[in-house]
């Protein structure tokens, strides 16, 4: 997998994980565009082609190492901002978003928080439990909010 899919994975499963509905519908500040739509989203995520998102497609390594620009193992809401681009007039912002995932509630995300979250929306997200994800699956919860 190129470095280049590496980052477009990262900054997608971000987006989808973190930022909840509305966030992600801005162009990103990353090196490419957010897409938008769930089939769009799903193609970029589908980084083998093979038609299913696997849980390796949902990286919580690949994504928490794009996020720590600072490096220090933290990722805070100003990282994830500067991934997902700019905020959006009437949508929570990513400070607000990451409450759900932030355990320790320190106002930024570790590793296990990341990792935490990203299981609890892959497994949201796979309703026939077969460890991966259809595009019906990923049109079902496009931009509906996952409740802890």
């Amino acid at each position: 997998m190129t470095a280049a899919c590496l980052l477009r994975l990262s900054v997608l499963t971000l987006g989808l994980v973190i930022a909840g509905p509305g966030l992600c519908d801005a162009p990103g500040t990353a090196t490419q565009p957010l897409p938008m739509g769930a089939e769009a989203r799903f193609e970029y995520l589908d980084v083998n082609r093979d038609g299913v998102l696997s849980k390796y497609e949902y990286d919580s390594d690949v994504a928490f190492e794009t996020a720590d620009s600072d490096h220090n193992s933290l990722i805070s809401p100003d990282e994830l901002q500067e991934i997902l681009g700019p905020p959006v007039p009437g949508v929570p912002t990513i400070a607000d978003r990451l409450i759900i995932a932030d355990l320790d509630s320190d106002g930024e995300l570790n590793d296990n928080e990341l990792r935490r979250a990203l299981e609890m929306r892959f497994g949201w997200l796979d309703r026939n439990s077969d460890g991966n994800l259809d595009l019906d699956e990923m049109k079902s919860g496009y931009g509906v909010r996952v409740r802890p």
